[in-house]
């Protein structure tokens, strides 16, 4: 259910880092708390993102919810297909679903996500806490 190739956030973000730059979105359990994704408010290209700062937001059927950069850098590419299809984040959250590219401005950040095993403890601690 998490890819082992990602780190994640606290905040229910994950990355994939390929030279020097991040691939962003929300995770399955993100996705799945908010249910159908109906509009995403993505950043501009060129903008400064900073980790743990809000880098845009996502509107559900259920709530509205910050999307927190889980890096900082400078944003180089954002998905506008998320414009047409806000369901793909849904559908597919890992894949097409993504959200924005990041440039890293300081890699050691990445030091500080969670890999696949940490982050599925994680989710597991917080299902046990909601009973």
């Amino acid at each position: 259910m998490y890819p082992g190739d990602l780190l994640y956030s606290e905040t229910h973000q994950w990355a994939r880092v390929e030279d020097n730059v991040a691939t962003v979105g929300i995770t399955h359990y993100a996705q799945s708390q908010l249910g159908e994704v109906v509009y995403v408010d993505l950043p501009q290209a060129e903008e400064e993102s900073r980790r743990g700062e809000p880098l845009g937001s996502v509107e559900s059927v259920k709530a509205v919810a910050d999307i927190n950069s889980p890096v900082s850098g400078r944003v180089v590419e954002v998905n506008a297909s998320l414009d047409e299809a806000p369901e793909q984040i849904n559908q597919d959250c890992y894949g097409t679903g993504w959200l924005a590219k990041i440039e890293l401005s300081d890699p050691a950040e990445l030091r500080t996500l969670m890999n696949a095993q940490q982050y599925a403890q994680f989710i597991e601690e917080l299902s046990e806490e909601k009973k």
